[in-house]
């Protein structure tokens, strides 16, 4: 007896071990009314699955309120305005409660320019003018698209100009990053440069009582981020009235926002616009300019992200595939069964006989022996 010392292949042997019982290939009926439900049951697993897990990606946004006890915090302001009169004749200042001027909360740079603006110029503000208006409007109705897309307020940045015009500027641009205390306080444009002392400032205004003044002006107020809109970007007022004083009551909401791969620390803010001629003949008081005054909410706004429970999506999933397929099976049945009713009793004995001749093993099958009658006699 020779023995075999071959090694058979680990595949080979891994392939030999079956725990379930299988059907035998003669014995299974294929037919294309289960195919065609086979593949219709596999298109609608996978949309389902997809469909699944989009929606555990797509995660909620939840809003929360809560006091906000950092009062220590500051904030980060981003202010561009460009007002119709020359920056040797403009005065900006900010004072809070707390007393410290402008020189405790930053710099704003000034920039010499022209207010009327050119073509190209002045379509792109308009479109950002309109954009931000129609964000605005219809906020509650695409809030969350704003927030998970990463879109907010269109920052109203004006393109260079191509050319300069042939005359001085009559413009000046102030822009810059403001740090302020959590505090209310009063940022404000005026005619004269200002003059700080121990306990605040005052402006020479009476030096430039003979100059003409126009504080007609664009203002960009707020920082970039995902799902705000600010209500100031993009704001523009135009005035012939030399004597014209623009108030902004600001009510800030300092928010934090978390979403995956990001945390921010912003704001929000609401504000209400009083603009009116001064006439201290007509009983209207009051020094013409620009005031943006600023008040802190006592309570923040607290922004992220809730997703479902993995284990509870993954049981979900594991249902919806499951009874896709016990529904595709049932269907299935039901249908051969009333093709099968349905066809001709011939055909499918015809067909019996047919599949049974087919798989029959020649070594089972009986033949006819023929044994001549002399050789049984002998």
């Amino acid at each position: 007896m020779i023995r075999y010392r071959g090694k058979k292949k680990v595949l080979d042997k891994v392939k030999e071990l079956d725990a379930f019982p299988k059907v035998p290939e003669e014995y299974v009926d294929s037919t294309s009314v289960s195919v065609t439900f086979s593949v219709i049951t596999f298109f609608i697993v996978a949309w389902l699955i997809y469909s699944e897990v989009t929606y555990y990606l797509d995660s909620n946004l939840v809003f929360k309120f809560m006091p906000d006890i950092d009062m220590d915090e500051k904030l980060h302001i981003n202010i561009d305005i460009t007002v119709a009169m020359p920056c040797s004749n403009l005065g900006a200042d900010i004072l809070d409660s707390t007393s410290q001027s402008v020189f405790g909360f930053g710099e704003l740079q000034e920039e010499d320019t022209w207010f009327e603006l050119t073509q190209e110029q002045q379509d792109a503000f308009d479109a950002v003018k309109y954009l931000n208006s129609y964000l605005r409007e219809e906020y509650h109705s695409i809030w969350q698209l704003l927030w998970k897309k990463g879109h907010g307020s269109v920052r109203a940045t004006i393109p260079p100009r191509k050319s300069r015009p042939n005359r001085r500027p009559d413009a000046c641009r102030l822009h810059g990053v403001l740090t302020l205390n959590k505090v209310a306080g009063n940022f404000h444009i005026t005619a004269g440069k200002s003059l700080h002392l121990p306990r605040g400032h005052i402006h020479l205004n009476m030096l430039f009582d003979d100059t003409p003044q126009n504080f007609s002006h664009r203002l960009s107020f707020g920082n970039p981020a995902n799902g705000i809109i600010y209500p100031l970007e993009g704001d523009e007022k135009i005035t012939n009235d030399e004597n014209m004083l623009y108030q902004y009551f600001v009510e800030v909401v300092p928010t934090d926002v978390e979403i995956t791969l990001d945390s921010i620390k912003t704001f929000q803010y609401s504000v209400k616009e009083l603009e009116r001629p001064v006439s201290h003949s007509k009983g209207s008081h009051g020094v013409p300019g620009i005031f943006l005054k600023y008040d802190m909410a006592a309570l923040k706004i607290k922004v992220y992200q809730e997703r479902e429970n993995p284990l509870k999506f993954i049981l979900r999933l594991y249902s919806v595939i499951g009874g896709i397929y016990v529904l595709g099976s049932f269907i299935n049945s039901v249908v051969s069964t009333i093709r099968t009713a349905f066809v001709k009793p011939n055909a499918v004995v015809r067909n019996e006989h047919f599949e049974m001749k087919k798989y029959q093993n020649p070594l089972l099958v009986p033949t006819d022996l023929e044994v001549p009658v002399d050789l049984i006699k002998q």
